[in-house]
């Protein structure tokens, strides 16, 4: 059966750099929120990416992310209301648990993550993605917030997170071209809820922005991807 015919819910799939305020965006959304981060792999996975030039492991790659179970996750939610979902330690780099995500009789829902426009092309496909959106502003509003979360929450030694911080600062455009290029509309917070709002009552996707032409985004092979500078929002 199609998904188009089973699907009973949608979703709304917001990306953006480390740091743009999508958990706290998607919060004053007031609809059922899907972690995506929490779908990280695990510190000992051997598959995990390397920061070029260091032994740093490149959480901000999506070689870092199983892409596979959040889009079931998403799917089974579309379809039945409810998922288990894994719950992630990003101090221990580790899935520490699993709960339940039950989002009802909801007809959307946010699902949220700097992963999120790797899986934008998939969830159109699957008949189930009411919009995908791409969070953007400052490099530098985004690094001091980035920096104070992460202190705050003790995610990493401070070291890793002036060094990641650096380096993602550096790369924010870039990040922004490639997620949109994926699909994901780019957009400042108010503009975000105002689409969000609308995919509420019903309205279809807009057409989304072209990339920003003066950051050029090629689709990548995974080598590419292990190159890459361009994690956790």
């Amino acid at each position: 059966m199609s998904p188009h015919r089973t699907a009973s819910a949608r979703v709304v799939l917001l990306a953006g750099p480390s740091g743009s305020g999508k958990s706290s965006l998607a919060a004053r959304a007031g609809l059922p929120v899907l972690c995506l981060d929490d779908f990280y792999k695990e510190g000992d996975d051997p598959t995990l990416p390397l920061v070029a030039g260091s032994s740093d492991i490149d959480w901000d790659s999506a070689l870092s992310w199983d892409a596979d179970a959040a889009v079931a996750a998403i799917l089974e939610l579309c379809r039945t209301g409810r998922t288990t979902v894994p719950v992630y330690s990003i101090a221990t780099s580790s899935r520490v648990d699993t709960e339940t995500l039950d989002i009802g009789r909801t007809q959307l829902f946010i699902a949220e993550g700097i992963f999120a426009a790797d899986v934008v092309a998939r969830c159109e496909e699957l008949g189930v993605l009411a919009d995908a959106l791409c969070l953007r502003g400052r490099p530098s509003t985004t690094f001091r917030r980035r920096l104070l979360r992460d202190l705050r929450e003790g995610r990493k030694s401070v070291a890793f997170l002036l060094r990641r911080g650096w380096r993602l600062m550096r790369a924010e455009r870039g990040i922004v071209g490639r997620q949109t290029a994926l699909g994901a509309y780019p957009c400042a917070k108010a503009e975000a809820l105002g689409r969000i709002a609308n995919a509420a009552a019903g309205s279809t996707r807009p057409r989304t922005a072209p990339a920003d032409r003066s950051t050029p985004v090629r689709p990548r092979t995974e080598a590419a991807e292990r190159r890459a500078d361009p994690r956790v929002g």
